[in-house]
């Protein structure tokens, strides 16, 4: 006859369930916290220009803007002997204009005008195919301010126009908005999605705290990864920049605006390490045994069967 095919045990499908939903959720954990990130952190216009603020005082940052408008000012100046002529002192001009506060006060009006322009078309309910413009106008007031109660002379009678720049192109805009409307709803659905794939994980597992210790160590895996790609995306970002010059300041801003994306990594892999290893020594502590109730006859011992007088004994 035949052998008989061998029965598959039923806890199998249990674990290969459970295995599967554990690793889903590990794998949604980094996903969300980087959709959190982008809506939650960059897509608010306070954090954003808090975050931006103090790079107002960074060397690296300064120097990118001082060349930038000494080159505007030497260019508005002319041609020829007089460009050449005047370029050091207007680069020396706006290196020292960098460290005023009226230059402060135009860095976090600047960075709040261009993120709410932007932060408006991103969020419009259909695509308005029109490039994001904003007025200088704003700007320049703000700093004509500072400069005036510095008592810096002459401060009064800067001209104020109305001067529109464009700080996205109309097709990157309608691209980027579609993009944060995804991300949008991944940062409201992909956290609730996560936890539910590690609780039912959790309980279709024949061992539990096996499948604990597994959805921690996922977690904390799943944080190291997301570290690995904000240094990936780092490296990417400055090397896709055309030339060396500003590539210390674009460095300067990448690590200002992922910091809290960072601290977010650091904390899942604290997070999910503190869970596997607490999963752990549970497991490797003594159980208690439940105290028995006051009256309770102890449980009967049978006894040895005694042998007879008459039985021989064994030799």
């Amino acid at each position: 006859m035949p052998p008989r095919p061998r029965s598959v045990p039923r806890s199998v499908p249990r674990n290969v369930l459970s295995a599967v939903l554990t690793a889903l959720a590990c794998l949604l954990v980094p996903c969300a916290a980087l959709a959190g990130w982008v809506v939650y952190g960059l897509a608010d216009t306070g954090r954003y220009t808090a975050a931006m603020a103090p790079l107002a005082d960074d060397p690296r940052v300064r120097e990118a803007v001082a060349d930038a408008v000494g080159d505007g000012l030497a260019r508005e100046a002319g041609t020829g002997p007089l460009r050449g002529a005047m370029g050091p002192y207007l680069q020396d001009a706006a290196r020292s204009f960098t460290r005023t506060d009226a230059f402060r006060a135009g860095w976090d009006t600047a960075n709040r005008t261009v993120h709410a322009a932007v932060l408006r078309a991103l969020r419009a309910e259909r695509p308005e195919h029109r490039p994001v413009t904003v007025d200088l106008a704003r700007i320049t007031v703000r700093v004509k301010e500072e400069l005036a109660r510095d008592h810096v002379p002459f401060a009064h009678r800067i001209p104020v126009r109305h001067t529109e720049i464009t700080v996205l192109p109309a097709a990157r805009a309608d691209r980027l908005r579609k993009g944060y409307h995804m991300l949008d709803i991944a940062a409201r659905w992909l956290p609730c999605a996560a936890v539910a794939f590690a609780l039912a994980g959790i309980a279709a597992a024949t061992r539990r705290r096996r499948a604990i210790t597994a959805t921690g160590l996922g977690t904390a895996l799943g944080g190291a990864l997301l570290l690995l790609a904000v240094a990936a995306g780092r490296r990417l970002t400055l090397t896709a920049l055309p030339g060396p010059p500003g590539r210390p300041a674009a460095g300067a801003v990448y690590d200002a605006l992922t910091t809290t994306l960072r601290t977010a990594s650091w904390l899942l892999v604290a997070l999910g390490l503190t869970v596997a290893l607490a999963s752990c020594l549970t497991g490797l502590l003594p159980r208690r045994r439940a105290p028995v109730p006051a009256g309770t006859p102890a449980p009967a011992v049978a006894a040895e069967p005694r042998p007879s007088p008459s039985t021989p004994l064994p030799p």
